[in-house]
This record gives C-alpha cells, structure tokens and sequence, in this order.
C-alpha cells in the first residue's frame, strides 16, 4: 500500500484577519474577520495541504489588559503572559469553529485543535537591556512613576500622548509544545498554535519554566514552528498582496519573486522593509530558508489560494 506524500504548511495570519479596522473591534466583528480568512485557509486545506495556523494577538492582548486596568480597583490584575494565554485560547475557539464549519460545507472530514502555546526565549537574550514594545493603556506621569517604582515596569513617553509600560521582545528558541503539534499534524489535524508569537518563558538549570512579560513576534515564532516541524511551505498572510520595494516611495516596484539572496541583500539595503511591518517577516522567512525551507510565500487572505497557484502573492525560494 502506498500513501500520498503529505505537503505540511504553517500559515502565519496578522491582525488584519482578525480585526479589520477600528470600527470593527468587537467579539463579533473578530468572529467575522476570522471566518473569512478561515474560508481561504479551508480552500487550502481541501487543495491537499496539512495546515499549522499562527496568529497575532497584539490587539487583543491590548483589550485585556485595559479592562484589566480599569477593573484593578476592584479585581487583581492579569499578567501579561497569561493575557497571552487567555487572547490564545479565545482566537482559537473563533478559527476553529470557523474551520469547522467551512469543513461541513466543504464536505473536508478534517478536526481542528488549538494548543496553548509556551515558546522558550532566553533570559541572555539583548532584548531584556532594550525594552521596545509598547503595552497597554497610556498613563498620566504621576502614575507612570508609581508603577516603576512599586512593579519594575520599563516605562517610556510616547509622542506627548502619555506614558505607557514597554517590555522587551526576544527571540524565541524553542515551541514548547512540538511534539503535541507536531502528532496532531501527523494525524491529519489542523492545529492553531503558537498564538501572538507564543506565551514566553524561560527555563531554570533543572528545565522549570516561567512566564515572562515580554513579546514575541509572531512571525518569528510561526517560522521557528514551520522550521522545527519540516514544513515545505511557510505562508504569511497580511494586509497586502505583494512585497514591495522602497514601498511607500515614488520609485516603489511590487516583487513577485525573490531568491534567498536577493531578500536577504534586500533586507540589508535598510529602505525597503519597515521594522515592525514587512522587515521581521522577510526575516523570519530568510531563517526559514536558510534552515532548509523550500518555499515561502507572502499574500492577503484573499489571495492564499491564487498565491498557492503561482497566479500573485511574493514567492521567496531558496538560491
């Protein structure tokens, strides 16, 4: 008996797939988002494609620790790496039943998982000296100074608008949970993991572990997943069709294919990708790569499926 070979995916989806814009921020309009990217990811999946999901969490994270602040006078606050637990669990119920139920109309005899997931950053990592991603809501400097001094907090001023916590975003070094995901997937289940780039902790001398206040990003997480599983493809979905070039400026050129090489050169040259926007995907996908990876691709939701048929979306292959 022969078995077909199997084409392993892990899918990185950003926050446009779950919050369109600022005037559909609810539960329901996130339930909504999710469900047509899901479409796109159920068309995939139905293709032939074993599929890991990751996601951001960034402003859902935001959401719980606001009311995490406005209700402190009453109910203790929630950690920021439990906020990533709670914002995982809560993202994962939406992409699974959406899944499901595209699976149903689809006629795709598929089950759907999310796993809690830890990733492992190290307490060497440089991030720790330079804490650079914002948190939760802004503060007055009278308060900002409080929570210095009495929690520790890195605290900046943004732009006149106010003071708010920053903490650090390290690398992440191991998933956690691998081997869950990775027998999931060998069992023909889709698995939504690695959530907002993973909760983060560290490790002791004995192998214990502990949740930190930090950050990882997602794209990061979701290419060391894609890595450590084998995946042939690594497939980020965002809020545009193509990779641009000197994107923004007047000479701007949209790229359908680039080597290794010309990514990376790309990359170094500084003006093309912006930090925190397209330069931590292309690097992500450059790590993939440079891991083994044989092809990556960056499109819209809407257009994973031409993407996948060569038709639009920036490939990236190895030189």
């Amino acid at each position: 008996m022969t078995h077909a070979v199997r084409k392993v995916a892990v899918i990185a989806i950003g926050g446009n797939s779950l919050i369109k814009d600022s005037a559909h921020q609810t539960v329901e309009d996130q339930y909504n988002a999710a469900k047509e990217t899901s479409y796109h990811i159920a068309r995939m999946i139905k293709a032939g494609w074993d599929v890991a999901v990751g996601h951001g969490n960034g402003p859902q994270v935001g959401f719980i620790l606001r009311r995490s602040e406005l209700a402190r006078h009453e109910l203790h606050e929630v950690p920021l790496d439990v906020c990533g637990a709670d914002s995982q669990g809560a993202l994962g119920y939406a992409l699974q039943q959406t899944l499901h139920n595209h699976f149903l109309d689809m006629g795709i005899r598929k089950d759907v998982a999310t796993v809690v997931t830890q990733v492992e950053v190290e307490r060497a990592d440089p991030a720790w000296q330079n804490p650079s991603k914002p948190i939760g809501s802004f503060m007055s400097g009278a308060d900002a100074m409080q929570r210095r001094h009495q929690e520790g907090w890195t605290i900046v001023e943004d732009a006149g608008r106010g003071w708010r916590r920053v903490v650090a975003s390290p690398l992440p070094k191991r998933v956690v949970e691998l081997d869950a995901v990775r027998r999931l997937i060998e069992a023909g289940m889709v698995v939504i993991t690695v959530g907002g780039g993973g909760i983060p902790v560290v490790a002791d001398e004995t192998g214990h572990l502990q949740g930190v206040a930090a950050v990882i990003d997602k794209d990061y997480a979701s290419g060391l997943l894609a890595t450590s599983i084998g995946a042939e493809l690594f497939l980020i979905s965002t809020a545009i069709e193509k990779v641009a070039l000197n994107f923004g400026a007047p000479e701007q050129r949209w790229i359908d294919h680039m080597t290794l090489s010309e990514a990376r050169r790309y990359l170094e040259e500084g003006n093309h990708f912006k930090q925190g926007s397209m330069a931590p995907k292309i690097q992500a996908i450059l790590w993939f790569l440079e891991q083994g990876g044989k092809r990556a691709i960056i499109t819209n939701p809407e257009n994973i499926e031409r993407a996948l048929d060569g038709e639009t979306g920036t490939h990236i292959t190895p030189d």
